[in-house]
């Protein structure tokens, strides 16, 4: 059983005040299919990410992942926050991985860092003004979009390279396990996808693997894998000219074939009606 799926409305969403009334609609537990990026500007507030519990405070800067699984779980205290979110649309026309070459195992481990004022008050200031750029007379298109997506990860990149990260010490090895697998997967994902790989690496059963990975996540082993590949396949469908073949090869699948019953298996449709669609 999978959690309710949360979309954007538009290509691009910005706001400088969100309050605790916005985020109670978080309340229950949801799997994001947007990208977005967030700033507590006041207070704090008590989060779940990917299961984990965090808090988060006035300067910390939040990076949620499609995929990510939230839930605001409350505050102690008036809270303000401001963020940007870019829609699954907007997000499959750029590739995550790439951008975000160097940071993205971290951001998906660590995807809460601590901003100093000056960089913190930089990052208000942008959101300002793509909050104005998109409730104008002219809204961003896809395109827009996902242009302003690919500049700001490539300042994330750097973000999560040079800040401190909140570093949340797993609550049980159940957790601890599952993160180690997620590092392997970044690492490994473009050769392997066997789940017997990942499991002789972490030097456990695949069956222990498979039933840590549901009990923490509520998915299926495959599926996570799946996730980060298809992740780089749809951004290169999507901002590419590469053939199917072309991007079989790049991600070591045996053949054009092979890769297009994998990609059908878990999108319903084939490449082409996908980079057509």
């Amino acid at each position: 059983m999978d959690f309710p799926q949360v979309d954007l409305p538009m290509n691009l969403i910005a706001w400088t005040e969100v309050t605790d009334e916005v985020l109670n609609i978080y309340k229950q537990p949801c799997r994001l299919k947007a990208c977005i990026f967030a700033l507590c500007v006041e207070g704090s507030i008590s989060v779940s990410i990917n299961l984990m519990g965090t808090e988060i405070k006035q300067g910390d800067f939040i990076t949620l992942l499609p995929g990510t699984i939230i839930q605001f779980n409350g505050q102690k205290e008036k809270v303000r926050v401001a963020f940007v979110g870019f829609s699954s649309q907007c997000v499959t026309g750029v590739n995550l991985i790439q951008s975000t070459l160097t940071s993205f195992p971290i951001l998906l481990e660590y995807p809460v860092i601590t901003l100093n004022e000056t960089i913190a008050s930089y990052i208000k200031d942008y959101f300002a003004l793509l909050a104005r750029v998109s409730t104008g007379p002219y809204p961003p298109g896809t395109r827009m979009a996902q242009q302003i997506l690919q500049s700001f990860l490539q300042k994330v990149d750097i973000l999560y390279n040079i800040q401190p990260r909140k570093e949340q010490p797993p609550k049980n090895r159940k957790e601890e396990i599952y993160r180690k697998l997620i590092q392997l997967v970044i690492e490994n994902y473009t050769h392997e996808r066997r789940a017997q790989f990942y499991a002789d690496r972490l030097g456990i059963s695949l069956q222990h693997l498979s039933t840590t990975v549901k009990q923490v996540t509520g998915r299926n082993l495959l599926d996570i894998i799946a996730g980060v590949v298809l992740m780089d396949v749809k951004a290169k469908l999507k901002s590419t000219d590469m053939t199917v073949q072309e991007i079989a090869y790049s991600l070591n699948f045996p053949s054009a074939s092979f890769f297009g019953k994998y990609f059908k298996r878990y999108m319903g449709i084939s490449p082409l009606e996908y980079r057509n669609s």
